[in-house]
């Protein structure tokens, strides 16, 4: 069931993205290794992605929406397996897991379209 509006999905990308990028200092898991910069890699990536998706906070919106979706997920899947994958599960694992499961869970519950007025608005631009 899709419940989340696109609009609401991207200011949550936003924080997530800049929460990611702080985490290994936020938390106190800043080693240095994959530990530290798995997050940190993914919240670029993540802000990058958001910037670049056709939606309401978009800004360059060249990705669509289902596309920015699946990213999501694929994101959310190697953030959550990565202390297993890359060896650091002895050190750190939760926020790697945490994160990553929401990350799945907003991709598998945000709409896959903007909502009417952002399409409305976004044909009548074009017109222009």
């Amino acid at each position: 069931m899709r419940f989340i509006p696109t609009r609401f999905h991207g200011i949550l990308d936003y924080i997530v993205g800049i929460l990611l990028i702080a985490s290994p200092w936020l938390f106190n898991f800043a080693a240095g290794g994959a530990e530290t910069w798995v997050p940190v890699v993914i919240g670029a990536m993540v802000l990058i992605q958001t910037i670049l998706t056709d939606f309401e906070v978009g800004i360059v919106k060249m990705i669509p929406m289902p596309t920015h979706l699946m990213l999501d997920f694929g994101i959310g899947v190697i953030l959550a397996l990565s202390p297993w994958l890359f060896g650091f599960a002895d050190q750190v694992y939760l926020p790697h897991v945490i994160f990553g499961v929401f990350s799945i869970l907003a991709s598998l519950t945000t709409h896959r379209v903007p909502s009417r007025a952002y399409n409305t608005n976004n044909v009548q631009k074009e017109r222009i």
